[in-house]
């Protein structure tokens, strides 16, 4: 396994106000991002996302109106960005991204303490504030910005009313994951429950662009349809191929999520109906969904969410990083999943 340290670089990202973090940019966007473009897929080696006509409401200019929006909250001071720094590590051909709190700010370390509370009487998503707002999302869902961003653009789907978030996702959840998803890439994941890295109750999906994400380096070659599991990692998982062309079709595209994941439950035995569901991490791209049973919240004291399976991982400090390279990142997600083959 090696180490390799790099400062200032752009990558990964968590959640903030919705999630323990798990990853974070080199440093905090302190101005606006650039307007929006089409982000590649490199997960499924398309050259740009699919803006499916007749898509529900806003989801081909949400980028766009996401920009908008991060531009006047990091203006008058609704969303305050995390600043970290980064570093990497590799094993058996894997690369994760490691981030951490940075030491010249001090301020965003009492960010992060607030971000991982877990006051249980605070829902920031009943209602959420209004300067971090995006956009509706069908009639069940609204965009809304990370106030505690690691990365730009990472945007969280809520649901309108309270749903508790060990609930089961139901048929409106995958429809505004694949509307976000296929028109603009990416990734989008589920943390289900406390266990899986979720520090909010109210139900919340949520997105991060492509280059966040290396979600490809753990998944095996796969036809659409097909559910394997790649036997170079020790956890047990299931991946489902995903047929890119069904993202031209919108109104198909939740439900070919949706079944996806019920093919991933039966061969994990997960109760893909139960409430509350047993915990687990969902990952979806354009081209295959990773679903990840949990058992474990934590690693010694580093939380992991559903990032962590994309390659992004999150420490407080620099020491932290110490005992992962001393273990090894799959030996560390390993500890928090049911072994593979149980």
């Amino acid at each position: 396994m090696t180490s390799t340290h790099a400062a200032h670089l752009p990558a990964s990202a968590v959640p903030a106000n919705a999630d323990a973090p798990a990853a974070g940019t080199a440093s905090a966007a302190q101005s606006p991002p650039a307007a929006a473009a089409p982000i590649p897929d490199s997960a499924c080696g398309a050259a740009s996302p699919v803006s499916p006509p007749g898509a529900p409401d806003t989801a081909p200019d949400l980028l766009e109106r996401a920009d908008r929006v991060i531009a006047a909250a990091l203006a008058s001071g609704a969303l305050q960005p995390i600043r970290t720094e980064l570093d990497w590590l590799e094993q058996d051909g894997l690369r994760f991204s490691v981030r951490w709190v940075s030491s010249l700010a001090l301020k965003d370390r009492a960010r992060v303490d607030t971000v991982t509370a877990r006051r249980p009487d605070f829902n920031p998503f009943l209602p959420p504030e209004p300067a971090l707002t995006v956009a509706p999302l069908g009639k069940d869902h609204l965009v809304v910005l990370n106030k505690f961003p690691v990365i730009d653009r990472h945007l969280l789907v809520v649901t309108r009313q309270f749903e508790d978030q060990r609930a089961p996702l139901d048929e409106a959840d995958f429809a505004a994951l694949a509307t976000i998803v296929g028109a603009h890439g990416g990734l989008g994941f589920y943390n289900g429950g406390r266990v899986a890295g979720a520090s909010q109750a109210h139900k919340h999906l949520q997105w991060v662009p492509a280059q966040a994400s290396a979600l490809e380096d753990f998944l095996p070659a796969l036809r659409p349809g097909e559910t394997l599991d790649n036997p170079a990692l020790p956890w047990a998982h299931a991946v489902v191929g995903l047929d890119e062309a069904v993202w031209s079709r919108p109104q198909e595209a939740g439900a070919a999520l949706q079944a996806a994941f019920r093919l991933a439950c039966a061969r994990l035995e997960l109760p893909c109906t139960a409430d509350p569901m047993p915990p687990y991490n969902l990952l979806v791209s354009r081209c295959a969904l990773l679903l990840v049973p949990r058992t474990h919240e934590k690693w010694e004291d580093v939380s992991l969410n559903s990032l962590a399976w994309a390659g992004s991982l999150f420490v407080r400090d620099r020491a932290q990083i110490d005992g992962l390279r001393r273990h090894g990142p799959l030996a560390v997600l390993a500890a928090v999943c049911r072994p593979r083959g149980a």
